[in-house]
């Protein structure tokens, strides 16, 4: 709860210049946000009584769209966001600190809990298992978690054994995947949690795995300015 209230807060700030002359508030951000941006929106309109369009992409994707000069009012971004500010895309001085999201691991709902309370305990369950699924972060458009998770296989020195057993199925959702039995667990943002037929174990230890910090702008580039 206090995640969304902040979330809801700091997005409300951000478009104060934009919600006075529009019908709508425009916004882009990671696929982490997307469960926490649909829970706002209908606050957030209610408070404002303007709409809130999101589009939600991979977290590289996302960056590229701000840097080429997209428009949007609100863009929100992980780091490292060097790129985001030097486009002149954005104005620097609104920079806010929206939230932190962890990696964790999901299981389907009743089934035994693994122990991933210490990086050796993640080792042990990740180099066990069978098949595995993860938000696929490979190129400059990947997703954020998946560019987590990978640093975090990485860290761990198991990063080229653990790749055979990662499955990646076109047109089926991650939950999806740990519902029906195809992998022994799924690894995520916990933000992008949000079927019933699933359970949370718990996020990784912070010794292989920081959270990832959301950080939101006020855009150069909106409906209005371009």
């Amino acid at each position: 709860m206090k995640y969304l209230l902040s979330l809801t807060v700091g997005v409300l700030a951000l478009a104060a210049s934009s919600i006075a002359s529009a019908d709508e508030v425009t916004l882009i951000a990671p696929g982490g946000m997307r469960c926490a941006v649909d829970r706002i929106a209908p606050e957030f309109e209610h408070k404002t009584g303007h709409k809130l369009n999101a589009t939600i992409g991979s977290g590289g994707a996302t960056h590229q769209r701000v840097v080429q000069g997209d428009v949007f009012d609100v863009p929100i971004v992980q780091p490292p966001y060097q790129d985001v500010i030097a486009s002149g895309n954005v104005v620097a001085s609104t920079e806010t600190a929206l939230a932190t999201v962890s990696i964790v691991v999901v299981v389907k709902k009743g089934a035994p809990q693994p122990d991933i309370s210490t990086a050796d305990a993640v080792r042990r369950l990740l180099l066990g298992a069978k098949f595995i699924s993860y938000p696929d972060g490979a190129g400059g458009r990947g997703g954020a978690a998946g560019v987590s998770f990978d640093a975090t296989q990485k860290k761990l020195g198991i990063y080229d054994q653990m790749q055979p057993k990662v499955k990646r199925v076109q047109g089926v959702s991650l939950m999806q995947l740990v519902t029906r039995g195809d992998i022994d667990f799924a690894v995520t943002f916990s933000s992008e949690v949000n079927d019933p037929g699933v359970e949370i174990v718990r996020q990784l230890p912070r010794e292989i795995s920081t959270p990832t910090g959301l950080v939101g702008f006020r855009s150069r580039r909106t409906a209005r300015t371009s």
